[in-house]
């Protein structure tokens, strides 16, 4: 496995013992091993699930694509799933699912993740933009997207969801 060098850390006070304990979180590149990991993190964090064939293509279709969080215990706390539209005017990457456990969060773990996927959307398929949906209520991914990451809106696309919810269709260019 590559690891990218980045470390995330997270202060946790341990009121019984009256001791700091520290978690480092790494990102590194997906592989095939840690497939079911992120199919777990996806069910546990959001309501757009997919069977494990889905993971299997994107990984042995996009291998440079998909990176996970690990923790120190080398557990998988965090994934960003992405892949190159193929047919497309212009290459370009499209992120299908990024996710961080619940107590993982607030880490900058998923701008971290994203961030490394972009970076070698550009470098191995010469990626022009990059794009993502999001939900409408979805408020904290739209500020990360937003914000942090330089997304913007392209349109809003009507029922995306299953469940009947609108999703903005995001995009970013790559300069």
């Amino acid at each position: 496995t590559q690891s990218t060098g980045a470390v995330a850390r997270k202060e946790v006070y341990n009121t019984t013992s009256h001791i700091n304990i520290r978690r480092m979180v790494s990102i590194r590149r997906a592989t095939i091993e840690d497939l079911p990991a992120i199919q777990q993190a996806n069910l546990t964090c959001l309501p757009e699930n997919y069977q494990m064939k889905y993971y299997f293509y994107h990984s042995l279709s996009w291998p440079q694509l998909s990176y996970v969080a690990e923790d120190y215990k080398g557990r998988i706390v965090g994934y960003v799933l992405a892949k190159m539209e193929e047919d497309a005017k212009q290459p370009h990457g499209h992120i299908t699912s990024v996710a961080v456990l619940r107590s993982y969060r607030r880490l900058g773990l998923a701008a971290k993740l994203m961030e490394q996927s972009q970076k070698s959307m550009k470098e191995a398929f010469g990626a022009k933009y990059v794009s993502l949906h999001v939900r409408e209520s979805n408020r904290a991914a739209l500020t990360l997207y937003k914000d942090r990451l330089g997304f913007k809106v392209s349109e809003i696309e009507s029922k995306y969801y299953a469940d009947g919810e609108n999703a903005y269709a995001m995009r970013k260019d790559f300069t």
